[in-house]
């Protein structure tokens, strides 16, 4: 048994945070399920970026789509591409998702980020992709702005999979809880089905430890060495984002056994699942496998990018971390002491979540030009596309 394997039996589930043609073509996803216990995926706009500008994976499947209509735009080809990712990694999947009766084996595309602001938009575009890609072990990404949630509450209540993403603070997940089960109960009303439909809220932990211990790093340069003001801060660093999960999980503790979602517990509902994101360290002083080895908790995912999974799977350990004892009463500590010290986290979380949109909308900004380059490179060397 591996160390994935041993998760497995803890109650949390493994996730690959990647995607590309090159694993589809080579083998490696259909290896890291069977083998190595993956059991569902997630990507985003970088991820797809880094994806297609690097290397010639994608060329033959765009050389067949120009050839085919060399009109297209070069988002439509963007997403005629990933959906075919999408697809085929969704059928590897399959049968992780029948074995988990529908709770596993999910695979996540994202809404453009463009649309962050705009629930409407937001909306349309997830009910297109769902349709388009067609296979019930999908999940939509949708961003959890404010305009995002609200697009959520209409797509659950719709029966579409949603992935909540780009989590930060406690408040907004649990607005984003709040909206899943008020989608679930829209449906319920109606008449419709509740048992089979599945989301995960994506809250992010490395970029809320390098934000806060930035400001950490500031508070210690105004205190003495060796002084116990000094010697508090530098304690804090690397342990913001852990609490700030901690508090997450505890609040999904609470709605799990509440009694609105126990009554749609009782027509076969499924709780909404916290999925820890943005889980590679970003801090070379701190463990590789940190976000990995302290958010060990049950009915959660974690979605690992591919380096620190290996790292993981070499020197990881595996105990339930998240929910030991004490935990929640030293992250609710921690986040009075960052307090006194003038850190206010729900500012640093907003900030985050911006950071965050305006990032990913530069990645695809980014994707749809290098897609655009590689399409005027085909049409205009013959020998690439027969049109």
């Amino acid at each position: 048994m591996n160390k994935i394997h041993h998760l497995q039996e803890l109650g949390q589930s493994i996730w690959l945070d990647n995607i590309d043609r090159g694993m589809l073509d080579s083998g490696e996803l259909r290896r890291m399920i069977v083998e190595d216990g993956i059991s569902g995926i997630t990507s985003n706009p970088s991820i797809f970026e880094q994806g297609i500008s690097s290397g010639n994976f994608y060329d033959a499947a765009l050389i067949g789509q120009l050839a085919r209509d060399p009109g297209q735009s070069a988002r439509d080809l963007f997403y005629e591409l990933a959906i075919e990712d999408i697809q085929a990694a969704a059928d590897l999947l399959h049968p992780a998702y029948e074995s988990s009766q529908g709770r596993d084996g999910m695979v996540s595309l994202e809404v453009s980020p463009e649309l962050a602001y705009d629930t409407e938009s937001t909306v349309r575009e997830a009910h297109d992709l769902w349709q388009r890609v067609n296979r019930p072990n999908l999940m939509i990404k949708v961003p959890a702005t404010v305009e995002g949630v609200v697009a959520i509450e209409r797509l659950i209540a719709e029966g579409i999979n949603i992935n909540a993403t780009l989590l930060f603070s406690v408040t907004r997940y649990g607005d984003v809880v709040k909206a899943y089960i008020s989608g679930l109960e829209s449906r319920m009303q109606r008449g419709l089905s509740i048992n089979r439909i599945e989301s995960v809220a994506s809250f992010f932990i490395s970029r809320v430890d390098a934000a806060i211990d930035t400001l950490l790093l500031a508070a210690m340069k105004s205190s003495a060495k060796g002084q116990p003001e000094y010697e508090e801060v530098q304690s804090l660093q690397g342990k913001a984002a852990i609490a700030n999960a901690r508090l997450a999980y505890s609040y999904w503790q609470t709605q799990s056994v509440s009694d609105r979602f126990s009554t749609l517990a009782s027509h076969g509902a499924r709780m909404q699942r916290l999925l820890w994101a943005s889980t590679g360290s970003k801090n070379p002083e701190i463990s590789d496998v940190l976000y990995i080895e302290e958010l060990i908790a049950p009915d959660t995912v974690n979605t690992v990018p591919p380096r620190t999974l290996r790292a993981f799977l070499e020197h990881g350990r595996v105990e339930p971390t998240l929910v030991k004892e004490g935990g929640f009463s030293e992250a609710e500590s921690l986040m009075t002491q960052l307090e006194r010290l003038n850190i206010d986290l729900d500012e640093v979380t907003t900030e985050l979540e911006e950071q965050g949109v305006e990032k990913f909308a530069r990645s695809f900004a980014n994707l749809i030009d290098v897609v655009q380059a590689k399409a005027d490179f085909m049409l205009t060397d013959g020998k690439k596309v027969n049109c």
